[in-house]
């Protein structure tokens, strides 16, 4: 379930042709420098807003013994001062490792290239979630004027696996941040694309949680549905009192199954409680007869 999707394409220097950039001959140098740490800005374009606070340290613990094995590239600016394109994680962790000077790739380039640069390179990253390479994606159609055809080719990528990510940003918020924590899958998430009712897609996102549904079981439960194989009350729960869910939750820790509540119009209902085999009745019956003892 916790499947990560790996960096799209290819690195920023087969997609950044310097000559197609129309950047002044002056300007296409590259060259490694030691930079003081004070000097470097991190980049407010930058599309991951989060770090992990124990992965950043063990980078630290790396970088204090082994240096920065990985340059950063950075743009410098008229005031002195050094923006980050990519390695603002390796600059975290050099502040935290008492780094006074970090090696870099220094690049002048407008702002134009500055923010494709950075969006693309975060995208290759392979710690990115998906809905983190979709917005840098949607965001290089937005701000850079792309189109999906022109962003397939930047990034390495066929169209369709280009467009799969745009798609990720119609889903519903609740199903987005399912997504960031890893609850579920992008395969999971580009399953439940495919519902059409917000209302359905939450109720699902809900049975993959908690039944641990793998990707092909969701898949066939939505291919049910459209082909009217299954009531849409089967995929719909149907939202309870807080009473009738707490004794769902003693039932279910009792019993050690799946506990479901059938209410009727009239007030009626059931309460069903699942089993694998005979010998999840056995198991019940002990646990009766040990609360009567």
């Amino acid at each position: 379930m916790k499947t990560k999707p790996k960096g799209l394409g290819r690195g920023l220097e087969s997609i950044f042709d310097m000559e197609k950039l129309n950047v002044p001959e002056k300007l296409k140098e590259s060259g490694i420098d030691e930079i003081d740490i004070e000097k470097l800005v991190p980049n407010t374009q930058q599309p991951r807003k989060s770090f992990d606070d124990e992965s950043l340290n063990e980078l630290a613990e790396s970088i204090k013994h082994l240096g920065i094995i990985q340059p950063l590239t950075v743009n410098k600016g008229k005031d002195g001062k050094y923006l980050i394109i990519s390695g603002e994680r390796r600059y975290r962790a050099s502040k935290i490792a008492g780094l006074t000077k970090i090696p870099a790739y220094i690049r002048e380039v407008n702002d134009q290239t500055l923010l494709e640069m950075s969006l693309v390179e975060n995208i290759q990253r392979e710690d990115l979630n998906a809905i983190e390479i979709a917005i840098s994606l949607q965001r290089l159609v937005d701000e850079c004027d792309m189109t999906q055809e022109n962003l397939a080719e930047r990034v390495g990528k066929k169209r369709s696996t280009v467009a799969n990510y745009l798609r990720l940003l119609k889903l519903p918020a609740e199903i987005q941040v399912a997504i960031k924590q890893e609850l579920i899958s992008m395969g999971h998430a580009r399953a439940l694309i495919n519902i059409e009712s917000k209302a359905m897609q939450l109720n699902m996102l809900k049975r993959i949680i908690k039944n641990n549904l793998s990707v092909r079981q969701v898949e066939e439960i939505i291919s049910n549905l459209k082909n009217n194989k299954i009531n849409k009350k089967e995929v719909i729960e149907e939202e309870y009192p807080k009473e009738y869910i707490r004794l769902v939750e003693h039932l279910e820790s009792f019993f050690n199954q799946d506990i479901a509540i059938k209410k009727g119009n009239k007030g009626k209902g059931k309460i069903i409680i699942e089993f694998k085999s005979d010998e999840d009745i056995l198991t019940f019956l002990k646990k009766f007869e040990s609360i009567r003892s």
